[in-house]
């Protein structure tokens, strides 16, 4: 399996980009979640994952470990082929999709497109609780008892647990800031609304 790709962006589609690669030009099929962050003309590394079938082989890029990471346990799940782990991926960033399944929200995967209620309970059933995201594992341990207090304050105050998890995961995910009073403050302006 080919780890990476380094490379000028040379197109971008739908589902797709093109890395030159030297004198090669790839063609690898992506997540909207990674086109976004991919512009044509930039110098970009892709993670990748080669599917060999009898007939063809298919090259898949992400923008990163983590979405590779999941990419490889989602096609795992019995149903869950490599085209429909990379609409999951299209539909949801990473770090709430391990909330979504570490909750049993099996309604926010329903909102993916071509996601049924079935193939959601699979997925959950596989995947809750089992999965850890290798760029985030470091920050996520150090950062834990900081996380847990800031949420266990949200609660004090009378927010939904669940409601101050998923906006604090949303926050810390999407929020370049990491100070602990910024993102508090983030947190009770976002559940106040």
């Amino acid at each position: 399996m080919y780890n990476s790709l380094t490379g000028k962006i040379t197109e971008k589609g739908l589902s797709q980009l093109c890395l030159q690669v030297g004198g090669t030009e790839w063609i690898l099929l992506t997540s909207l979640n990674t086109l976004d962050s991919c512009n044509v003309g930039e110098e970009k590394r892709l993670f990748t994952y080669l599917q060999h079938k009898e007939d063809s082989m298919t090259l898949f890029g992400f923008a990163t470990k983590d979405e590779r990471f999941l990419f490889l346990d989602l096609i795992k799940v019995n149903g869950v082929g490599a085209k429909a782990a990379q609409k999951i991926l299209s539909g949801i960033k990473p770090m709430e999709l391990i909330q979504c399944l570490d909750d049993e929200d099996v309604d926010r995967l329903c909102k993916i497109p071509g996601l049924g209620k079935k193939t959601a309970q699979k997925i959950v059933l596989a995947l809750k609780g089992k999965l850890k995201l290798e760029d985030n594992v470091v920050k996520e341990s150090s950062r834990d008892s900081v996380d847990k207090e800031i949420l266990d304050s949200l609660v004090a105050m009378g927010f939904d647990k669940k409601k101050a998890k998923a906006v604090l995961v949303d926050i810390i995910t999407n929020s370049k800031t990491s100070d602990e009073g910024e993102i508090l403050r983030l947190s009770i302006i976002k559940l106040s609304t």
